[in-house]
């Protein structure tokens, strides 16, 4: 169960949590407790929906000619290569099998289509759900963390790539690989509850954003005043 410290404000909030629940409800019946595993699957979904959100909004700005989407772009696609940088973690420590390898295929592809049409019809309804699924990504790295210090699972040497990525000392352990994953998906978690709530109002308020149209018709225009200075003068 989600225990979200933001409150459900609208009705899209709801609709997010109850689509979080349902895969969450997937995930458990696939997975159970094999985390790293479970980790694999998941982080190969959760590389998607930033990149959804970043090349549409992309699209969105080339499309409209107007600036102001720069930072949300730019948050969004690193959101999406930090979670394909966790999937690259997981996948030198579970090893994923070619079933589990067909699954991240089949959910990747059904996964991205759901999320893309969600997205452009409803975007703060994407982004709450995304919020919701980081949530559920902080509790599951913190039930596989308790797992590792009461000794369930082994805890393993990080992957190098892992260490080389956050900066780990090179003795670094599986428990200090997920307390800096967990801390991503935190961060991923407020962003998009961020985005959600500033969606409902526009992410880029019109009178706030600069027309690169415009922009181009002004500096024409002071290029013409200069022009007839210049000509007066000679």
């Amino acid at each position: 169960m989600i225990k979200s410290k933001y409150k459900y404000n609208e009705k899209s909030d709801y609709i997010a949590l109850s689509m979080t629940k349902f895969f969450r409800f997937i995930a458990d019946r696939f997975f159970a407790k094999r985390y790293g595993h479970r980790a694999v699957v998941l982080e190969t979904i959760a590389g998607v929906p930033g990149m959804v959100a970043g090349v549409w909004m992309h699209f969105k700005s080339l499309r409209n000619m107007k600036t102001g989407l720069g930072d949300y772009i730019k948050e969004m696609l690193s959101e999406a290569e930090n979670e394909r940088m966790h999937l690259m973690f997981f996948i030198e420590i579970a090893k994923p099998n070619w079933f589990e390898r067909r699954l991240v295929l089949i959910a990747q592809i059904f996964f991205s289509i759901f999320y893309f049409l969600i997205f452009i019809t409803f975007p703060r309804t994407a982004h709450k759900m995304i919020a919701y699924f980081e949530e559920e990504a902080v509790t599951s790295y913190t039930d596989y963390l308790n797992m590792i210090e009461s000794g369930e699972i082994d805890n393993i040497n990080a992957p190098k790539i892992a260490i080389d990525y956050y900066e780990l000392d090179l003795d670094a352990k599986l428990s200090d690989l997920i307390i800096k994953v967990r801390e991503d998906e935190l961060h991923h978690s407020k962003t998009n509850h961020r985005y959600a709530d500033i969606n409902s109002k526009n992410i880029v308020k019109k009178s706030n954003e600069k027309s690169l149209i415009s922009t181009i018709k002004l500096q024409k225009f002071s290029n013409s005043i200069i022009s007839m200075e210049t000509n007066k003068r000679s």
